[in-house]
């Protein structure tokens, strides 16, 4: 029961990331890459910018980064922008 109660707020803390790793698959990135830029991008971007770039709309189907970086700067944040481009090279590179 104790353990229940230890990791159950633990598992809500994930689900940014997890859902930003999703979502980043879904644009057709490897997962490593997605997993690598959804962790710097789940540390770097506040709650609210990751649900502003979340309710972008259809980024899952964006294709490739390419198109999901351009549909990320319709947002008017260079924030967001900075974070998506830099966390995609440093993550390819890295991957």
């Amino acid at each position: 029961m104790l353990a229940c109660l230890v990791i159950l707020p633990l598992s809500g803390c994930a689900t940014p990331e997890a859902r930003t790793r999703a979502a980043l698959e879904r644009t057709g990135l490897s997962r490593p890459v997605s997993a690598c830029m959804a962790s710097r991008m789940v540390d770097r971007l506040s709650l609210v910018q990751l649900q502003r770039l979340g309710r972008l709309g259809r980024l899952s189907q964006a294709g490739n980064f390419d198109e999901f970086l351009r549909r990320t700067r319709a947002l008017g944040d260079p924030e967001i922008v900075g974070v998506v481009s830099s966390s995609g090279l440093i993550c390819a590179v890295r991957n």
